[in-house]
């Protein structure tokens, strides 16, 4: 788990108070510190400010965010959380493309496969994530969530400038981004709350980046994309045919998230569900 953060506006020059947003990408990404406390990083642009507070997971060395590569003069700049489960098959086709890799990250992957495949590159990512790229290029920042909404990622619009964090309280580190409530807050507490409405960040003004979406924020506002949505099929497969599918997928899923740098681990909680994992796991890595 790992925590981002940052803002932009078009319409300020960062550069001109170098040291005063600085300070506040620091204090953004220092108030989701427990996300991650092993690294962190700050990357200032003329519009764009980025932040991150990393759990290192893969390339333990070489792997700080934000990541940033400079191609044909422009910036392209990414802050990630979470963990992309094919990246072994996205890098050879990358690398056959003339991307040269700094370091074995899931991280950098995303970030070539953004240039490389362009915006709708996120169809072909198989694992959970939340993350921004600063495409110097288009002049665009675009916010990506995975497809069911595993990691978090909130955001706020407010005088021309999008807000954003992996928590709400980031967010609240921002000059002119207070902790306000509206009677769509109490709504959303004492209506159906623990659980919140897709997309509300029960705060007034704040929002969230829906499960399946990704959205960006140019000169012209905020337009949202939904890249993904769950679909009903009939079920045509054999007893014996469904037995075969669920176990390569139940299989498969645990294998590619075991690839770390770190030591794994489960929590085994005696429960079929826990137990099973375990069970692969141990087998897989015998």
């Amino acid at each position: 788990m790992c925590g981002i953060a940052g803002f932009c506006n078009f319409s300020l020059d960062y550069t001109k108070q170098t040291e005063y947003w600085l300070d506040t990408l620091i204090r953004m990404r220092t108030s989701i510190a427990h996300r991650g406390m092993d690294d962190s990083g700050e990357y200032l642009g003329k519009h764009i400010g980025l932040c991150h507070s990393r759990l290192s997971i893969r390339d333990l060395c070489f792997g700080k965010q934000p990541i940033v590569r400079t191609i044909d003069g422009y910036d392209y700049v990414i802050v990630y959380n979470g963990e992309i489960y094919n990246t072994e098959e996205l890098t050879p086709q990358l690398e056959k493309a003339g991307f040269v890799f700094e370091t074995t990250t899931d991280t950098e992957v995303i970030l070539y496969a953004y240039i490389h495949y362009g915006i709708d590159f996120v169809k072909k990512l198989n694992g959970i994530f939340a993350f921004a790229i600063w495409d110097g290029k288009l002049e665009s920042l675009i916010l990506y969530r995975d497809r069911v909404g595993v990691k978090p990622l909130f955001y706020s619009i407010k005088n021309r400038t999008l807000v954003f964090g992996s928590e709400i309280k980031a967010l609240f580190c921002y000059p002119d981004i207070k902790p306000e409530i509206d009677i769509n807050s109490f709504r959303e507490v004492f209506g159906i709350g623990p659980a919140r409405t897709p997309g509300n960040g029960v705060f007034a003004g704040i929002n969230e980046i829906k499960p399946g979406y990704y959205a960006v924020f140019s000169r012209t506002g905020m337009a949202y994309t939904r890249y993904w949505e769950l679909e009903s099929r009939e079920h045509t497969d054999t007893y014996e045919q469904t037995l075969e599918k669920v176990s390569y997928l139940v299989r498969d899923a645990i294998r590619r998230q075991m690839v770390s740098d770190v030591p794994v681990c489960s929590f085994l909680s005696g429960g079929i569900d826990s137990s099973i994992v375990t069970a692969v796991a141990s087998d897989f890595l015998s």
